[in-house]
């Protein structure tokens, strides 16, 4: 962690919080607020001057009073809006001792979707309404409260809110009293928290409702939520009640806070936060249709929920020391997300999808301008910018690859051990490690430093002796450019071998912690694969004779998430120009009879990839591969829903008919689609959702004018928050130009929320025929964009530019980002362009001699 008496952002250390009372009043008709805090503090030396966050304040008076009761007052308050802090002088030294700061202060309601902001909602009536909301994470409770806003800070927190009688506020800890004052407001007043840092605090004020409490092993849980809406409530109850209960099991410590509410907040620059007792999400992570939603969609939603209430462990009661460590928090919640959605409904088979999010990690990790994953933070823009697939899914995959390598009872008691040591503190990372090797005895800190610390991961090359008796593995880093061979980084990679024998399959495990080993086998290998159950952390490249023979058995010998990922690194291979396109096809042939959805994901991916290397003939005669790829799989399963169905058949189903239609032009697959979605629309409750989510985007695929004004008309009035979703993404894939048009305007004229609009904007780029124009479009409002949306959510935005793969368009990207900067996403954005790159030269070396395959 950088030394942080050198670091400017830092607050002197010697000035220690343990309380802080906050009242606050909110106007939620001139978007402003008033407060007043009263902090108690330890101050370790004499001074005259003490610093504080404060970010957007104006901050009218400050006294500090002793121990006694006697006051000082502040003889000057000097803000410092580039260093987020203001700086209280008194004329006279204060000795060390315990004092009090008290401040009045006043600030706007911003729009900015972070800090104490406001937002806007029209309900089914056509109401408008204005809440009041917060989001400090990572730095922002310093725009709602002078504070000390550093995660090591830890104190407690009481809120007072002084609010119109006829609104709902919520807070951290249950309301103790609510009183009123007269002139139609009222005074409510909440309990302490436990000690926590300040981006857990949170306060919520407006038309909002509570579910009745259901009690989780002595624990109120409740959803509020925006007036008439309470009928989207029952699953999120569901699924946050079983949450709760598994990780009380699971960490052996109850929960800490004192009550548990769950908040749907209308605009919400995140997916969700962990605020201790008050978690806040997107409306659409948390209110659903159980019977009208998609697999993917109820999965979502319990992955969210879990990641949450994960938190109230890790992260909450447990804090990382400071923002370089972040990962803590993030790795394990995803982690133990996916945990406790894999037991909240085993039919999803969570740790197979799993495999998914560790693959958009790898296409990260894959370039040369990747980072480590514990990563050098100093400002708050640093801060900002660690929120990332590599905190969160390289995290929580090297996560998983040790829990699997160390056992899950060994890891579950050294995580126990973990928590109980450092609850209510913070940690580095070496903590954690050593809390696991106290308790399993295993060199944690040795194989897991190099994964935490060294940015990357490896290639581990695999091939079987002539006599079958020895398997030699070399490790080298894997990069989409430049070759493997030109980095000398060594990881310890957990290998876990599966090997078939004459006499049986036999499991091989092997710490790779060096360049090559060669290891003995006791009977003779026919095949092998070096990543048995999938949860290594490295690609693995076989030799001709040994990939052969796992094609041959894999069906028979291999799991479905050691199919994944052989496909998933081959197909690496295609994208680093070891394999060639025509290659993969041949091999991805092999797959017909594939009945797994995770496989078949995958293989979608990369055949939708592939369709864009093609055109004219070639193009026909790629898509009638594609065809006869998946029309087997769509046949077994049939159009209809049958009693036999599993979750996986449930979403596979949606996933052949995208793939038949949009891939492989299939017109039975469009028909069919249209008179689905015109079912639909008479009666939605006559399309198993699966199906209903995939028609749409078939039919805005092709669809035109008059299809267009149908889609806009369920995005404005739909159902649920989900078919909002589905209806909104689906504006972005009409291929006419005057639709693009209408879609592109929508993003900045305020008809999509601006926690919305970027993300819009990434899937327009994606549109195979109007990606360019609406990268023209970011571009010529490039302004306007970074002014209007959430700046977490610019470098997510033009996640979306990857898609532009013709040179003289990806030119244009480039020639662009020459001259600007994202300073909160910078790296990020890097890893942007860089991708770029290598997908156009994926389409300029593969493009000629695949459509060659094809046509000759």
């Amino acid at each position: 962690m950088p030394d942080a008496s050198t670091n400017p952002h830092r607050l002197p250390s010697f000035v220690v919080p343990s309380h802080y009372r906050i009242t606050l009043e909110p106007n939620l008709d001139e978007a402003t607020f008033a407060g007043n805090v009263e902090i108690e503090v330890e101050i370790g030396q004499a001074t005259d001057n003490i610093q504080i966050n404060s970010v957007d304040l104006q901050i009218s008076s400050v006294v500090v009073r002793d121990a006694v009761g006697g006051e000082t007052a502040a003889s000057e308050i000097a803000h410092d809006e580039d260093m987020e802090r203001a700086t209280f002088t008194f004329d006279s030294e204060l000795s060390s001792g315990p004092y009090t700061i008290v401040a009045e202060f006043t600030g706007i309601l911003n729009d900015l979707l972070v800090g104490f902001y406001r937002s806007v909602f029209t309900d089914d009536d056509g109401i408008e309404h204005t809440i009041a909301t917060t989001q400090f994470e990572s730095t922002h409770a310093r725009r709602a409260f002078p504070c000390f806003d550093e995660p090591a800070f830890k104190a407690s927190y009481g809120v007072t809110l002084v609010v119109p009688e006829d609104q709902f506020a919520v807070s951290n800890g249950p309301e103790i009293s609510s009183t009123s004052l007269g002139e139609g407001r009222k005074l409510v007043v909440f309990e302490d928290t436990m000690v926590m840092s300040t981006y857990l605090v949170a306060f919520i004020v407006g038309p909002f409702e509570a579910t009745a409490p259901v009690d989780v092993d002595g624990v109120p849980l409740r959803i509020v939520h925006p007036i008439g809406k309470g009928h989207l409530t029952d699953y999120a109850l569901e699924a946050g009640s079983y949450a709760l209960r598994f990780f009380n099991d699971y960490y052996g410590i109850p929960y800490p806070g004192q009550k548990l509410d769950m908040v749907a907040v209308p605009d919400f620059a995140f997916g969700a936060m962990e605020n201790l007792g008050c978690i806040t999400y997107r409306e659409v992570l948390l209110l659903v249709d159980k019977s009208r939603s998609t697999e993917p969609e109820l999965l979502r939603v319990a992955d969210v929920i879990a990641h949450e209430i994960a938190h109230m462990w890790f992260g909450d009661l447990v804090t990382m020391e400071w923002w370089n460590g972040i990962w803590l928090n993030e790795a394990f919640a995803t982690f133990m997300a996916t945990m406790c959605s894999d037991n909240f409904n085993p039919d999803w088979g969570r740790w197979n999808q799993f495999s998914l999010e560790r693959s958009m990690a790898f296409d990260v990790d894959s370039l040369a301008n990747t980072r480590p994953i514990e990563f050098e933070v100093l400002s708050p823009v640093d801060a900002e910018g660690m929120f990332d697939l590599l905190t969160y899914d390289k995290g929580g995959s090297v996560l998983r690859m040790l829990e699997q390598y160390l056992g899950e009872e060994e890891f579950k008691d050294g995580i126990a051990y973990y928590l109980n040591k450092h609850k209510y503190g913070n940690t580095e990372t070496n903590d954690l490690w050593d809390a696991i090797e106290h308790v399993t005895q295993q060199p944690a800190r040795r194989i897991m430093d190099s994964w935490i610390f060294q940015k990357g991961y490896p290639l581990v090359s695999a091939s079987i002796s002539d006599d079958g008796s020895t398997i030699s593995l070399t490790q080298d880093r894997f990069l989409y450019t430049g070759g493997d061979s030109a980095d000398s980084t060594i990881w310890s990679v957990p290998v876990v071998l599966k090997v078939g024998t004459s006499s049986g399959v036999e499991e091989v495990r092997y710490l790779l912690e060096e360049k090559s080993a060669e290891i003995n086998l006791d009977a003779p290998a026919d095949w092998a694969t070096a990543n048995a159950g999938g949860s290594g952390f490295f690609r693995a490249r076989y030799s001709s004779d040994m990939l052969k023979s796992l094609s041959s058995t894999m069906f028979e010998n291999l799991s479905s998430i050691e199919r994944y990922g052989l496909v998933d690194d081959t197909w690496s291979s295609v994208m680093a120009g070891r394999t060639s396109a025509s290659d993969f096809l041949d091999f991805a042939r092999s797959f017909q009879a594939e009945i797994d959805l995770d496989v078949w994901t995958v293989l979608s991916g990369c055949l939708s990839s592939l369709d864009k290397l093609v055109d004219g003939e070639a193009q026909l005669q790629y898509k009638a591969v594609v065809r006869d790829l998946a029309q087997p799989g769509l046949d077994r399963l049939g159009w209809e829903p049958s009693d036999s169905d599993t979750p996986r058949d449930l979403e596979l189903r949606g996933l052949f008919i995208r793939l038949l239609a949009n891939v492989g032009d299939d017109e039975l697959a469009v028909k069919n689609s249209v008179d689905l979605h015109d079912s639909y629309l008479n009666d939605a409750g006559s399309v198993e959702p699966n199906v209903a989510a995939a028609v749409t985007g078939v039919v805005a695929a092709k669809g035109d004018s008059a299809q267009y004004e149908v889609f806009m008309e369920k995005h404005h009035n739909p159902s649920t928050p989900q078919e909002e979703r589905r209806y909104q993404s689906a504006l972005s894939a009409f291929p006419g130009e005057a639709e693009m048009d209408r879609t592109l305007a929508m993003t900045l004229d305020g008809t999509i929320r601006t926690q919305d609009a970027p993300y819009l904007l990434a899937v327009c780029m994606r549109n195979k025929e109007q990606g360019f124009k609406a990268w023209q479009f970011v571009k010529d409002n490039w302004e306007q964009v970074n002014k209007d949306f959430p700046s977490n959510s610019i470098v997510r935005m033009l996640s979306g530019v990857t898609s532009l793969s013709a040179p003289d368009q990806a030119n244009d990207v480039l020639a662009f980002f020459e001259d600007h900067e994202v300073p909160q996403g910078q790296l990020t954005l890097q890893q942007t362009l860089e991708k770029l790159r290598v997908n156009v030269a994926l389409r300029e070396r593969e493009s000629d001699s695949f459509i060659n395959s094809l046509t000759s």
